[in-house]
This record gives C-alpha cells, sequence and structure tokens, in this order.
C-alpha cells in the first residue's frame, strides 16, 4: 500500500533536483515564462485589461438598467474583435505558436463559460436579483472570479513547473468531466449554496431585501449586510468551481500562465452580456455538452500523452520518458476546438429550428 506514494515521493524529489531552480528563478519563470514574449508587452496587456475592467465595473455597470440586444451585440462583438486583434498582436511579437495557443484557450474558455451561464441564470432566480442590478451583480463577481482564477493560474503553474505528473491527473480529471457531459451525468447546472456562503450567514447579519446597489442598510435602526454581497461572492465563488474544469483545460493547450490568464481575462469579460442575450436561450445549445465533451476528452487525452513523453514516475517506464508517444501539435488542437464547438453549435440550432417547424405546425393542426 506505500509503495505508489513512496514511488511518487522520489518522482517529486527527482523534479526538484532535474529542474535545478532555486526559490527566486523559479518565481520569475513562472511570471514570465517564455523569452518569445516580452516582459513589458506583458505589463501593457495588464494595464489594458485593468482599464476595461474598471470601465466596465465602475462606469458602464453602475448605472443600473437592464441591457438591450443593440447594447449586448455591441459589446460582446467589441471583446471577440479585441480577442482577435490581442491574438493577432501575439502572433507579431511572440510568435504563431503562442498566438495559436491563445486563441484555442479563449473558445475553449468562452464555450466552458457558455455553459456555466446556466448556473448563474439559477443564482440571479434564487436570490431574485432585480434586472437592473443584473449587469453590476455580473460585474463586480466576475472581477472577484479574474482575482481568484489568477491565484489558482499561478498555484497551478508552480505545481506543473515544479511536478510534471501533474499532468496525469489534470487528464484523468478532464476525461472523467467530458464523460460526464456527454452521459447527461453532469451536476454543474444545480446551485448548492457553497461553504463559505453557508458561514457567512451564520456569522453575520443578513437581510433578505436589496437597497440599490449597497453592500450595508439600516433596518429598525441596525446595520445589516444585504444580499448583494452573497450574491457578488457566490458568483466568484462558484465560478472558481467552474475552473477546476477550465483551467486544467487550457494548461493541456499551453504551460504559459499568461496566455493561460488572458484567455480566462477576454473570455469572462464578454460573458455578462452574454448572460442577457442568451439567458433564454441558453436551454436551447442541446449539443453544447457533446461540444465540450469531445474538447475536454481530446484535451484530457492530449495531457496524458505529454505526461508520458515526460514522464518520470518510476512506475512508468522504470521512470524513463515514453519516447514513442507523439506529440500533438497546437494547430491540430485548435482545429478540434473549432470542429467539436462549431458543430455542436450548427447542429443546435438546427435543432431549434426543426422544434419551431413542428411548434408552427402544431399550431396550424390545431387551429384547423
Amino acid at each position: 500500500m506505500l509503495v505508489v506514494p513512496s514511488l511518487i515521493d522520489k518522482a517529486m524529489r527527482r523534479d526538484r533536483s532535474d529542474s535545478g531552480i532555486d526559490g527566486a528563478s523559479a518565481v520569475l519563470s513562472m511570471l514570465v515564462p517564455m523569452a518569445e514574449t516580452p516582459v513589458a508587452f506583458m505589463i501593457a496587456t495588464f494595464a489594458v485589461l485593468a482599464v476595461f475592467v474598471v470601465v466596465d465595473l465602475f462606469i458602464i455597470g453602475r448605472r443600473p438598467h437592464v441591457p438591450s440586444t443593440k447594447e449586448c451585440v455591441q459589446h460582446i462583438a467589441f471583446f471577440v474583435v479585441a480577442a482577435l486583434i490581442f491574438g493577432g498582436i501575439i502572433w507579431a511579437v511572440a510568435g504563431s505558436k503562442p498566438a495559436v495557443e491563445f486563441y484555442s484557450g479563449w473558445m475553449t474558455e468562452y464555450s466552458l463559460s457558455i455553459d456555466n451561464l446556466f448556473v448563474f441564470v439559477i443564482i440571479m432566480s434564487n436570490f431574485a436579483v432585480p434586472k437592473e442590478l443584473q449587469k453590476y451583480v455580473l460585474s463586480v463577481g466576475i472581477t472577484v472570479a479574474l482575482v481568484l482564477r489568477g491565484i489558482f493560474i499561478l498555484v497551478g503553474a508552480a505545481i506543473i513547473q515544479r511536478f510534471t505528473w501533474v499532468f496525469f491527473l489534470f487528464g484523468a480529471f478532464l476525461i472523467v468531466t467530458a464523460l460526464k457531459l456527454v452521459t447527461g451525468h453532469d451536476d454543474d447546472e444545480e446551485y448548492h449554496e457553497n461553504g463559505i456562503i453557508r458561514a457567512l450567514r451564520k456569522v453575520m447579519k443578513i437581510t433578505d431585501e436589496y437597497d440599490g446597489e449597497k453592500l450595508r442598510t439600516v433596518k429598525n435602526g441596525q446595520r445589516f449586510w444585504t444580499p448583494m454581497l452573497i450574491v457578488f461572492l457566490t458568483i466568484g465563488t462558484t465560478d472558481v468551481m467552474f475552473a477546476f474544469d477550465s483551467i486544467p483545460a487550457i494548461f493541456g493547450l499551453t504551460k504559459d500562465p499568461f496566455i493561460v490568464f488572458t484567455s480566462n481575462v477576454f473570455a469572462l469579460l464578454g460573458l455578462q452580456q452574454l448572460y442577457f442575450l442568451l439567458g433564454k436561450l441558453l436551454d436551447k445549445l442541446v449539443y453544447l455538452p457533446v461540444g465540450l465533451s469531445i474538447v475536454l476528452g481530446f484535451i484530457g487525452i492530449k495531457l496524458i500523452m505529454e505526461a508520458l513523453s515526460g514522464n518520470s514516475l518510476p512506475f512508468i517506464n522504470s521512470g524513463h520518458p515514453v519516447s514513442w508517444v507523439p506529440e500533438v501539435p497546437t494547430w491540430l488542437s485548435l482545429l478540434v476546438i473549432v470542429l467539436a464547438l462549431g458543430g455542436s453549435a450548427v447542429a443546435s440550432v438546427l435543432k431549434m429550428k426543426q422544434e419551431n417547424r413542428k411548434e408552427q405546425a402544431q399550431q396550424v393542426s390545431d387551429g384547423a
């Protein structure tokens, strides 16, 4: 029973000794993972993304309203075009490989985020968030999610850099998730309050009534927290739970935490408008889980193949890399993602049109 843990411990020590990286240089290599990407470009990128978040949160989001269809389409189009341009800039300053990795990660994260909108709809309904405040709630919740995901990504990058065998775990997890999606046993669409929210309810006085965007309110001479605080934290922490699916998937496409984080940011920034645009149509995307399962399954297999090609676990091939495992090119990953997600979207639209025709025919038949 103690054989496997001891072998893994040996592999961990071997990874540390082989890396030859001390603590300071490990942090530096984690923050600046590829020499082709200039540090100045990364700093400029973070500055621009910070401006996007601030404008969306404190200028656009501060005006309580229900976004119109036109506003949603314009906002989504802006961030889609911005992501495409950003990928082109990466291509210019760092080469085609990181650019294709960004596009692959962004598309994967965006599609997984669309699937997560189901739960956001349930959360808004569960907390009875007024429609005119939902955009602001999503803005703050997504900002919280970005901070938490940033921490998650840095921790994940550090673990991957130290212990290459973790790809076996990531790959197996993604394959299991893919099977759950395709068999309909995925429970992500059900919302249950997590431990953080339950603990806050026990130690804080929280009213059931909203007071605009305020977090605190006075009721019968006493100060209470409004449900707004709980909703913010629920959106943010629930999104991190989803990140256990999406972030390992993107690490299967690139090992660069800069690419992983920026693909997450561009996907999440356009998510709130997508919520209003597709909120009532989400249940019509019937084949999206199939497309996602193909993507996650492919990336899971790719991760296991990479783990085998860089193997250091003593109980696999005597601790040596498996040389016969082929390397999956970046362009193939992007092609699989585009075909799987595009195919599921087209199939869903065709299915929706078919159902609409049946409903119209039924109405004509009933009228006759």
